[in-house]
């Protein structure tokens, strides 16, 4: 990955060589404490290291020191336009705040903000979009561009920089996908604060996780990308379920990842049933291994060679392989005995150290 500044969220890196974080913003009304507070639980217990949560009014900031209190991760407060409301959030405990400084009212309010931010030891993310492009830089550029997102986050960027400030975390998203990839692919050679990936208004889950893998994926393996955040339409759990898929898929992120073929004529097992179960029973392992089921004893074998183990099914039987070699023939339920000699190689693995 490219090496970014780093800043610290509460007791998350974002830059400087650290981890890839996965983020996830509350879709509750955060004057509603046990809503919100539950939905954060949730978020974090599928694991969201980073949530964030809109911060509107008088009455949502006041609830941010109990939400802090009660988080299993550290918190971002969403802020537009008023900065009393950024200030109430950090003395209440926020690990990070994403507000704009050019939609600030003055540069009076833009240093009161940064005071806050350092006094307090957060953060703060630059969010531009392809809604919020000033109108002088659509009109010169004929509409919204990779240079102008870059450039409307410069403006913002120069605010606190003018301050002293610069533990700065920036994106610049777009609901298109090659614009998206295009404006953090400029963003990653003009400056070196760490970027917050994703593509905004991706749409219903389905179609917008595709979008969104695409343009995080494509970013990711040119190196470009330092945090992440799926969003779609509806609950924000499955934004984290995405974002973990999409790291597993990159190498970036450990696990059981569970590989399957699409299945043919000759397939004599539920490959379908099978591969889902496991999945679910392996979520919680740590561990990077991948798993392979397979439904024939035909490409099998061959096509599980990169897994460290592998279910090939057969007509009433199937065969358990580690490595890519034949370890032994499966009668009982394939399913278990999967299971099975996926604990026997745990246990082995942690034996060895």
């Amino acid at each position: 990955m490219k090496k970014t500044r780093a800043v610290r969220a509460g007791v998350v890196t974002i830059g400087g060589g650290a981890p890839v974080s996965i983020q996830s913003m509350a879709n509750t009304d955060t004057r509603d404490l046990a809503a919100t507070s539950a939905q954060i639980v949730a978020l974090a217990e599928a694991g969201c290291e980073l949530v964030r949560v809109s911060v509107f009014d008088r009455e949502a900031a006041a609830n941010v020191r109990a939400l802090v209190d009660k988080s299993p991760v550290p918190l971002v407060a969403d802020i537009h336009f008023d900065h009393h409301l950024a200030i109430l959030a950090a003395e209440g405990g926020i690990s990070k705040l994403r507000i704009n400084p050019g939609n600030l009212k003055s540069e009076q309010a833009v240093r009161q903000v940064v005071d806050a931010a350092k006094a307090h030891h957060i953060p703060i993310r630059v969010g531009v979009n392809s809604g919020s492009v000033p109108r002088e830089i659509r009109v010169r550029d004929h509409g919204v561009t990779a240079q102008g997102l870059v450039d409307s986050a410069l403006g913002h960027i120069r605010l606190l920089e003018k301050e002293g400030f610069f533990d700065i975390v920036v994106s610049l998203k777009a609901s298109g996908v090659r614009l998206t990839v295009e404006a953090y692919r400029l963003a990653s050679r003009t400056f070196d604060y760490p970027l917050h990936l994703g593509v905004t208004e991706a749409g219903l889950p389905g179609h917008g996780t595709i979008k969104s893998a695409i343009g995080i994926g494509a970013l990711l393996i040119d190196g470009i990308g330092d945090t992440v955040r799926v969003s779609l339409t509806g609950s924000p759990l499955p934004e984290v379920k995405a974002a973990q898929d999409i790291l597993k898929a990159l190498g970036l992120r450990g696990g059981v990842e569970v590989i399957s073929c699409p299945t043919c004529g000759r397939t004599r097992v539920d490959v379908e049933a099978v591969a889902k179960s496991v999945e679910a029973r392996t979520r919680h392992i740590q561990a990077d291994i991948k798993v392979a089921v397979m439904g024939c004893p035909v490409n099998g074998p061959g096509e599980a060679l990169g897994a460290d183990i592998a279910l090939c099914g057969g007509n009433g039987q199937s065969a358990l392989y580690l490595k890519g070699a034949f370890v032994r023939k499966v009668t009982g339920d394939p399913e278990e005995e999967l299971m099975a000699f996926l604990s026997e190689y745990l246990a082995k693995q942690r034996e060895d150290g």
